[in-house]
């Protein structure tokens, strides 16, 4: 294929992620990776941050726009004075496991987990040899019920994020030990548009929707084009009303093999 040049350039890449992502390949001179923080100068404990090409190109707007510069300064400027999870090269974690044309479903869930060792940049997902979160063991519970998959003794879930499951938080950062210390920085209006590309250039892709923070992004999804897949968050609070016994497991899963695609191994 010859490099999309001129008018009809900016046609074909409008709705064809295919043709943008060999654009991006052809023309990655034009598109630095880092785009995000650029800390080394300032410490060696903090170092760029990159995200995924296929992401780039599919945000790249936002990363032009007024709020990503308020955003990603006051991000550089609380990394150099206090303790912020997850590590800065983990961040994008969740972009750089699963590439934009490798979404099958969305998991969305709030802010990274706050306590030291745990948040690496995957929602409801913890590093190795850290204790499983509750709401994170109702998830399995419901997975063994659903699809008789043993409990795992890991939290770890970077399995499902190389399978093709965006685990995305609302919210990609956390001072430590403060829940929800980052809402309202700026992150929301980026994870919005994160889910308006994916409901818009992509298809067939299941949307894990729990709880009402969660919920509230349905009106951005086409249902006729998308699975949307609601219950109660899997929090201790709220599991039982809802969240235990909806299935969204095998449900995912059928949705995907009906629309020709190879549904999720959720073992871990």
């Amino acid at each position: 294929m010859e490099k999309l040049i001129g008018i009809n350039q900016t046609n074909q890449l409008k709705n064809n992620f295919s043709v943008k992502k060999q654009y991006l390949n052809q023309n990655k001179e034009l598109f630095g990776k880092e785009i995000f923080l650029d800390l080394s100068k300032k410490s060696e404990k903090l170092k760029k941050v990159a995200i995924d090409d296929t992401w780039y190109y599919a945000l790249k707007a936002e990363f032009s726009k007024d709020y990503w510069k308020s955003l990603t300064d006051t991000i550089r400027t609380l990394y150099r004075e206090k303790t912020i999870y997850p590590n800065p090269k983990k961040v994008f974690n969740a972009f750089d496991s699963t590439p934009f044309d490798k979404v099958k479903v969305v998991i969305i869930g709030q802010d990274p987990y706050h306590g030291s060792g745990q948040a690496h940049g995957l929602s409801f997902s913890v590093e190795h040899d850290t204790k499983i979160p509750p709401s994170l063991l109702n998830i399995y519970k419901e997975i063994n019920s659903d699809l008789d998959i043993p409990i795992p003794n890991t939290g770890n879930l970077q399995s499902w994020a190389d399978k093709g499951v965006l685990l995305l938080n609302t919210v990609l950062t956390v001072e430590a030990n403060k829940a929800n210390s980052h809402k309202g920085l700026g992150w929301e209006k980026f994870t919005q548009e994160v889910i308006r590309v994916i409901a818009q250039d992509l298809e067939g892709v299941v949307f894990m929707l729990w709880g009402k923070q969660a919920q509230s992004f349905s009106d951005m999804i086409n249902d006729d084009t998308h699975c949307i897949l609601s219950a109660p968050h899997p929090s201790p609070l709220s599991a039982h009303s809802g969240f235990i016994g909806c299935k969204h497991f095998s449900k995912a899963n059928d949705y995907l093999k009906k629309n020709g695609k190879e549904p999720i191994d959720w073992a871990i």
